[in-house]
């Protein structure tokens, strides 16, 4: 269910969603978090909404999509929308549209929608501020979240997280790459136990999580680490062997290869937004090695 509610106050769409709940009799549903998803355009609104209700299946939370529709309006207008049901996960969506000057004081508007002694999670899924937690809609919320991959320059932008870290930031890039460091780091538990030399990371230019990748290894290993455009591969080199795991770029299905031993095939399909928003709700305290693979992109090789 979809309810529109034109020209309308905060205190309108509170009593909306009351009235909502206690039709549908949800009254005592409980939420773990508010999701704040903080968008520039209606460009990108029912991707990350879709994505939010996928991860609300699992943390049940209150989903907030703010977005400015025109700055230049010579009057401040604010136009909801209230979805529950099918159309919203284990919870409520409200999506505020705002106009005038109330578009560059989006975290007032948000701020009566949040749930009282719940976490608040801000999410930019295109574009962010420089320094996330300095945004007012950052300063909302514990955890904050941004994509690189969905900006124009993604080396750019993943290189820059760094200089606006805050503990408690997060990029979805590095959550698309959580198998990827899993099957390296279990495949080196196995003998031979020697250190790494050298490493390469090999993929599309665009593809900032190949970029942290490399980050993450360049700050584990002593040896050089290179990042290549190419193939969809990495290899860990160590004296007595070579580790690579590889995927064609669009393929669901990885090759793990090491020095003399028999080749093994792996499921590792890339993620999807919503999986990997999914998992960065889980853990709303800091990622230190999400800090340390940021940093070791400045020790990365570009060829």
């Amino acid at each position: 269910m979809i309810i529109n509610l034109p020209g309308t106050t905060t205190n309108d769409i509170n009593k909306k969603i009351i009235s909502l709940r206690e039709e549908g009799g949800a009254i005592t549903m409980g939420r773990v978090l508010t999701l704040v998803i903080a968008l520039d355009t209606d460009e990108a609104l029912e991707e990350s909404i879709e994505a939010a209700n996928f991860a609300s299946r699992e943390h049940p939370c209150r989903v907030i999509a703010v977005l400015p529709v025109d700055r230049d309006a010579a009057e401040p207008r604010l136009d909801a929308e209230i979805r529950v049901g099918a159309d919203a996960g284990a919870g409520e969506v409200v999506v505020l549209r705002l106009s005038g000057e109330i578009a560059d004081h989006a975290s007032s508007v948000v701020l009566p929608f949040l749930l009282p002694d719940t976490p608040v999670v801000a999410w930019w899924p295109v574009g962010a501020p420089a320094v996330p937690a300095k945004d007012p809609l950052g300063q909302l919320a514990i955890r904050r979240i941004t994509d690189a991959t969905n900006t124009a320059d993604p080396l750019a932008a993943i290189k820059s997280r760094l200089k606006g870290y805050t503990a408690g930031d997060t990029d979805l890039a590095w959550s698309r790459i959580t198998y990827w460091r899993a099957l390296l780091a279990s495949a080196l538990d196995q003998p031979p136990f020697e250190p790494i030399d050298s490493a390469l990371v090999s993929g599309l230019k665009t593809e900032p999580a190949l970029d942290i990748l490399a980050g993450w290894l360049a700050s584990r290993i002593d040896g050089k680490v290179q990042r290549v455009v190419g193939d969809l591969k990495v290899e860990l080199h160590r004296p007595s062997e070579t580790v690579t795991l590889s995927r064609p770029q669009t393929g669901v299905t990885a090759t793990l290869t090491r020095t003399s031993r028999p080749e093994a095939l792996i499921p590792l399909a890339r993620r999807d937004t919503r999986e990997c928003l999914a998992e960065d709700l889980r853990r709303l305290d800091a990622d230190e090695i999400y800090f340390q693979a940021l940093a070791g992109i400045d020790k990365v090789e570009y060829v």
